[in-house]
């Protein structure tokens, strides 16, 4: 009997969630752990904030000096300067050998509020987890982007098996059945909340491929672009001159971090990157709003004469980005529901639980499948056996 187009997609959603379901688990909950990761940083960690005062603030140089005194062994990357009532942040980090530490500093006094090894932090350590596994990159991140693949290709073959023949099919679709039997709640549960939050997780594992792997990415890239080419993220060099600049004027970090405050007075984060070669540019940045990262401005310049480097990547200013560069911009605001405030993460949240939920539920199914078929088997032979005897 030839296999109808819904039997082969069953057939293809069994096996694939039999093959990717623990991982999809594993990503589902720590998803859920990470959603409101910055909500519970702001409750727990009082070294963010500072008390406001009518004191200068101290350039991003004496920060840095301060930090380094702090962390004497290594090299600072950059220096943060959140919104109003929060701590300035000195990021040490260096990808071989490689650390990440951040020194919060008050910007007023120069106290050394927190040296904090993020790599110890427990959100680190769960990041770190939902990207790689906990295993070198290299290992890792395929793992997770084969199983985010395949629970892509879950959610649209459950759509598709989900979807009802006639009328009188569909008004049983939207809804669970509490008072039936545990096999039918379960199967309720898989199908009905499985169909709603398909067109939310569709969102997230879509965003989750574009970081683990680049054909998807550029792929999507192409296609919102109408046929144009990615440009991946470079880093601008600055052209050092043939003699040695002297000046006694304020460092190259500081005049970038005042032309940034001149020229966004508004902005909820300034932050300067400190070159880290010759040759490195200085790259600002300046966020409208400090709960995304979508809408900032990225710009550089050369660290000898201070002019701004034009580049062609997505990550300039966000006037010049077009409608595919905004996309990839927004990928990690989208995925953790933050593009929508806090009711995008609420969202985001209970769609990660309900995405874990559904290996569990889709197992539940199988098994009592399984277990019925094995126990219908044997029935079947003693009727022949039966027949035989008579």
């Amino acid at each position: 009997m030839a296999l109808t187009f819904k039997k082969i997609t069953g057939k293809i959603h069994l096996w694939l969630g039999l093959a990717s379901g623990i991982i999809i688990v594993f990503l589902g909950i720590t998803g859920c752990i990470l959603a409101f990761e910055q909500e519970i940083k702001s409750v727990t960690q009082p070294y963010l904030y500072v008390e406001e005062s009518n004191q200068p603030v101290l350039p991003p140089s004496k920060l840095q000096q301060i930090a380094m005194a702090a962390l004497p062994d290594k090299l600072p990357h950059s220096v943060s300067y959140p919104d109003k009532g929060r701590s300035a942040q000195v990021v040490f980090y260096n990808p071989e050998p490689e650390y990440y530490y951040t020194v919060y500093i008050n910007q007023y006094t120069g106290q050394v509020l927190k040296v904090k090894n993020e790599d110890a932090g427990f959100f680190r350590v769960v990041l770190m987890g939902h990207y790689y596994l906990w295993l070198p990159p290299a290992i890792g991140q395929p793992i997770l982007a084969t199983a985010t693949l395949i629970f892509l290709i879950m959610l649209i073959s459950g759509i598709v098996l989900w979807w009802p023949k006639n009328k009188a099919a569909r008004k049983q679709r939207f809804s669970v059945k509490w008072n039936a039997t545990f096999k039918r709640k379960n199967y309720d549960l898989h199908n009905v909340l499985g169909f709603y939050v398909s067109w939310i997780a569709i969102f997230i594992a879509v965003t989750g491929l574009v970081w683990g792997f680049q054909w998807f990415a550029k792929s999507l890239y192409w296609t919102t672009s109408g046929g144009k080419q990615l440009v991946e993220f470079y880093e601008p060099v600055s052209e050092k001159p043939g003699k040695a600049l002297i000046s006694a004027s304020a460092p190259a970090i500081d005049k970038v971090w005042q032309k940034m405050n001149i020229d966004y007075p508004a902005a909820e984060v300034i932050e300067v990157h400190i070159p880290g070669s010759d040759a490195a540019a200085i790259e600002a940045v300046a966020n409208p709003d400090a709960g995304t990262y979508w809408k900032a401005d990225y710009i550089y310049f050369d660290q000898y004469s201070l002019k701004e480097i034009d580049v062609t990547h997505p990550y300039g200013r966000y006037a010049n980005a077009g409608a595919a560069d905004k996309i990839m911009r927004m990928n990690y605001d989208v995925h953790t529901g933050a593009v929508l405030g806090i009711t995008g993460k609420i969202i985001a949240f209970f769609a990660s639980l309900i995405a874990a939920s559904l290996p569990v539920t889709g197992f539940l199914i199988w098994r009592g499948r399984h277990k019925k078929k094995k126990v219908a088997k044997p029935a079947i032979v003693k009727k022949r056996e039966l027949v035989t005897a008579v």
